[in-house]
């Protein structure tokens, strides 16, 4: 179960950044049998990143050598993320076995922005945001009370949903009326990810989303629903520089980004004491949540500048530690180094580009369905009696989220200012949510207020 993560004092907050002594994490282990545990984690993360760069470039209609370069960048900051939180140095990253990767909730974000703002702002928007997290640290132990599971629960469900529709996008085309051929694809896409979910154990049922779109490119070469092209190349190469141009910073635009950014504190949190209590160290928030915040920002903002939304810090590869019982942190930083040498490696990412866009849309409908249920199931941990305010709190907080999803010009007429913020569902939910939880349930004693990781 996941460990309920609890908000640092302040003077816990201010704790030096000295190793950690007895660190059981830090234990060396051999390269012969490094390498393969590095790869397995590697295994068990990849699908994040394809899937999540095949919807962005889907979305926002990048070429093949576009998409190539992206998936290239995304890799390589994975890899960089990886190294950083494992390693740490200079009180940024927490020294512990995590990954890294692109935020699924924080992509929907960025390809919103995308679509109502152009390229150039959400890029400006990642810059702002990964600038705010680092900003806003020292203020840690009271911005992450605004976001217990309940909050936490809303913003998730709300970005799970919309980024569904935008995932569908993916297989109807922009008008939204899809080809018979290409709706099959998908669910045959989708279908097969179920059975590799069905069927297989262990790190190989990690990668089902990864094995599903794999299945899917089949079926559409040996049917003739899809066609595979990759793009050309050969060799090493490196990720292209601001891809979509310069940067247009837009506060106004930047919002649901800014404020997912401040969101992610509480999640950084409660991953940060589980994957403590896994490796056998005592958590302790106030020292490492701000190293793996920083670590965040770093590579968001170098990753900005190539492309990407927000990286992550992910808890993702903790069922692999548990497994094993390996708690090195050497190990995810082994996974690192060949995620470093997969995103340089021009064959990979340009043969992954040619996947048919239909089989992607499949496999990001699964990706960002599972997103939506990780927010039903953060609501499920928050108080949502029906004799107290949180039942109403998150009620109201779904509506206002979930308006602007379902009658998208119900704001046309408003300012600019007010048809961001409140046209963005994910904004006016989460506003929503943060002003009337203490509100509603100020009156209830002892009410659940610790923000929890979804793990």
């Amino acid at each position: 179960m996941t460990p309920t993560a609890t908000a640092p004092s302040s003077a816990s907050a201010s704790a030096s950044d000295a190793p950690v002594a007895s660190d059981p994490s830090s234990a060396p282990v051999p390269v012969r049998r490094l390498v393969p545990l590095a790869a397995q984690h590697v295994l068990a993360l990849i699908a994040a990143p394809v899937s999540t760069v095949f919807l962005t470039a889907g979305t926002l209609h990048l070429s093949p050598g576009a998409t190539a370069s992206l998936l290239s960048a995304v890799l390589v900051l994975c890899g960089a993320g990886a190294l950083l939180q494992s390693l740490g140095r200079w009180r940024i990253g927490a020294r512990l076995p995590f990954v890294m990767l692109p935020g699924g909730a924080a992509t929907a974000l960025f390809l919103q922005i995308a679509q109502e703002h152009g390229a150039p702002a959400a890029t400006g928007s990642v810059l702002l945001a990964a600038a705010l997290l680092i900003a806003v640290l020292p203020l840690y132990a009271r911005i992450v009370r605004l976001f217990p599971p309940l909050v936490m629960g809303v913003t998730v469900l709300l970005i799970g949903v919309a980024m569904i529709r935008v995932a569908a996008r993916l297989v109807t085309g922009p008008d939204g009326t899809g080809e018979p051929r290409a709706v099959l694809l998908a669910g045959l896409t989708v279908a097969a990810t179920v059975a590799a979910l069905l069927l297989l154990r262990g790190v190989w049922r990690q990668t089902a989303i990864l094995i599903g779109m794999a299945a899917g490119t089949l079926l559409a070469v040996v049917t003739g629903l899809g066609a595979f092209t990759p793009a050309a190349g050969s060799g090493f190469s490196l990720p292209a520089l601001l891809p979509y141009g310069a940067p247009r910073f837009d506060p106004v635009a930047a919002l649901p980004l800014l404020v997912f950014a401040l969101t992610t504190l509480a999640e950084i949190t409660g991953q940060t004491v589980l994957n403590s209590e896994t490796v056998g160290r005592t958590p302790d928030p106030g020292r490492d949540v701000p190293r793996v915040a920083r670590a965040d920002a770093l590579v968001s903002l170098v990753g900005g500048l190539f492309g990407t939304s927000l990286m992550v810090t992910s808890a993702e590869n903790i069922g692999i530690v548990r497994l094993t019982g390996v708690r090195s942190r050497f190990v995810t930083a082994g996974a690192g180094v060949l995620l470093v040498a997969l995103g340089l490696a021009t064959p990979v990412s340009r043969a992954v580009a040619g996947l048919p866009a239909a089989v992607v849309g499949g496999s990001s409908l699964v990706v960002y369905a599972v997103i939506a249920v990780m927010g039903v199931e953060m609501l499920r941990r928050a108080d949502l009696s029906g004799t107290g305010g949180g039942a109403t709190a998150a009620a109201l907080a779904l509506a206002a989220g979930l308006l602007p999803l379902l009658v998208p010009g119900l704001y046309d007429g408003f300012p600019a200012v007010a048809r961001t913020v409140l046209g963005s569902g994910v904004v006016a939910g989460t506003l929503t949510a943060v002003l009337l939880t203490p509100l509603l349930t100020r009156a209830r004693p002892g009410a659940r207020t610790a923000p929890e990781s979804t793990g």
